[in-house]
């Protein structure tokens, strides 16, 4: 019987390159490397080296370290081994300067950088031998980025001076990704920025900015060659109203261009509209806004007058655009069959669209959307949210005027699988209640997994919805992440005063707490012991 199993070394080299497929790079060289010479042929193939990811839970958004004795066998013997394969590393702050010392990497062309602080960031980019071991001028697309619990890179709106120091070292950078992730305030801003910000190789350039101005500034010729834009921007409002971007600048060289904004926006019609109209090239547009409006909902014929019929060239337009109606009291308001009616002769596509009415505050919104994969932002979900998978999406507001029930907390944990910010607005007690306090309870409910939440806003949730998410048989939380906003009397009631057994495991979870100026009770503080 022994001499039948099959043994790994065994199977062919076709199976075999299936299974490390479904492995992370680095367990692949780190486990096989150096094994035996049939498997070190394996594992040297490029497939393998192109590209490294040389840190632990990466795809988990909480980046750390490679362990010691990982980093340091990489480090001596493995990148040495490998460095002509690799094409791109991927790579956070502690480790960063160890690892592009440790060899040459001759084909290296792209950087992912994580958890970099001003400081480190800088010293890398500066000229100078004793930085790294690499050509500079052979670095063509670069990211910076921030993790969930990683280092803030600053907390203030960073000047759009750190951008000339890349420029200016990577002369031959020709992609640019700087912090778009939404889930942070790293924003940059051009307006106090001395002129001579340019760069004549950069192709492609995705950022988090400010204010709509800053944009202009990008596309203010410093950038001639600029043909993709991916901008994400805290706002977009009236004082960007400027001589300007009412005027004659030239858009032409821009072929692919997206915008997320993340607050509401009044302007829509005075500068969104007039300013894409100038991208005469325009290929492919992407739209994720939240718009007030007066009258009427942004539908397809809105777009096709207003945008679509203005760029000859477009053959992507890929969009979320939610529309709020305040005060409204025109009775013929449009229903969702009339929005569905505007979008029948859009081709390739099913728009998604449906309307919420906010009774009890006079308000009307109106979703539409396409590629639900792509959106950074989803505004506000309520009862009416149709489903889909939203996997950009980090921070959602869950808002209604009627109960959300258990089933709905499931339904956005599997629609939106990388939440970590999350709002909770709902006056209105559950109608169907699941009081699981114990595992032998008759009643049975999923418990719901949130496992990338780190901050739970629940300063106008209903007590019924602080308990789905401090119960830990309903929701269960990740270990010693997340935060909470919320009213001490609030916490006070669930926890029965700190002594209910049913929240007292995820409330041992949480890392910290906002109680709207108040200090939790000392003898409450057994009940948190990691806050």
């Amino acid at each position: 019987m022994e001499h039948s199993l099959v043994q790994f070394n065994d199977l062919p080299d076709e199976i075999l390159m299936i299974i490390l497929k479904k492995l992370w790079n680095i367990q692949v060289l780190y486990s096989l490397i150096g094994v035996n010479k049939r498997l070190n042929a394996i594992v040297h193939d490029p497939i393998f080296s192109n590209r490294l990811t040389l840190m632990k839970d990466f795809s988990a958004y909480s980046i750390d370290r490679l362990p010691d004795s990982i980093l340091e066998r990489f480090c001596s013997e493995i990148l040495p081994e490998i460095h002509h394969n690799i094409k791109w590393i991927n790579l956070e702050s502690s480790s960063m300067k160890r690892i592009l010392l440790a060899t040459n990497y001759p084909n290296l062309y792209g950087l992912g950088l994580y958890d970099i602080e001003i400081e480190t960031f800088l010293s890398l980019v500066n000229d100078g031998s004793s930085s790294t071991s690499i050509d500079k001028s052979q670095i063509l697309a670069l990211v910076i980025g921030c993790s969930t619990y990683g280092k803030i890179i600053s907390t203030n709106n960073m000047n759009a001076t750190i951008l000339a120091h890349i420029f200016t070292t990577l002369s031959n950078l020709q992609c640019l990704s700087f912090c778009p992730s939404s889930t942070w305030n790293n924003l940059l801003s051009f307006v106090n920025s001395s002129p001579g910000i340019n760069s004549s190789t950069l192709l492609e350039l995705d950022v988090r900015l400010v204010c709509f101005s800053d944009c202009l500034y990008i596309l203010d010729g410093g950038f001639s060659n600029l043909h993709t834009l991916h901008i994400d921007i805290k706002c977009i409002k009236s004082s960007d109203l400027t001589d300007r971007n009412q005027g004659t600048l030239s858009i032409p060289n821009i072929k692919c261009f997206s915008v997320h904004c993340e607050q509401t926006t009044n302007v829509y019609h005075e500068i969104i509209v007039p300013f894409l109209r100038r991208m005469s090239n325009l290929e492919k547009l992407s739209l994720n806004l939240d718009i007030s409006v007066r009258n009427t909902f942004i539908d397809g014929n809105d777009l096709k007058q207003n945008i679509i019929n203005h760029l000859s060239l477009l053959k992507r337009f890929e969009f979320h655009i939610c529309s709020n109606i305040y005060n409204s009291n025109q009775i013929h308001l449009q229903s969702k069959e009339d929005i569905q009616h505007t979008f029948r002769d859009f081709k390739d596509d099913q728009v998604i669209s449906y309307i919420d009415h906010f009774e009890e505050r006079e308000w009307r919104l109106c979703h539409i959307y396409l590629n639900p994969e792509k959106l950074r932002y989803y505004y506000l979900v309520t009862n009416h949210f149709p489903g889909g998978l939203f996997t950009c999406v980090r921070k959602i507001t869950l808002k209604e005027e009627h109960p959300f029930e258990h089933e709905f907390f499931l339904r956005i944990a599997q629609s939106f699988p990388f939440i970590t910010f999350l709002t909770i607005e709902n006056s209105k007690s559950q109608n169907n209640k699941l009081s699981k306090e114990s595992e032998n309870n008759n009643q049975v409910c999923s418990t719901i997994k949130y496992p990338y939440l780190t901050a739970l806003t629940l300063y106008f949730a209903h007590d019924d919805y602080i308990e789905e998410f401090l119960i830990h048989t309903k929701i269960c939380l990740p270990d010693n992440t997340v935060h909470i906003n919320i009213y001490l009397e609030q916490l006070e009631r669930v926890t029965y005063n700190f002594t209910r057994d049913a929240t007292r495991i995820n409330c041992a979870k949480l890392r910290s707490l906002c109680l709207n100026g108040y200090r939790l009770p000392e003898y409450a503080k057994n009940y948190f012991p990691n806050v």
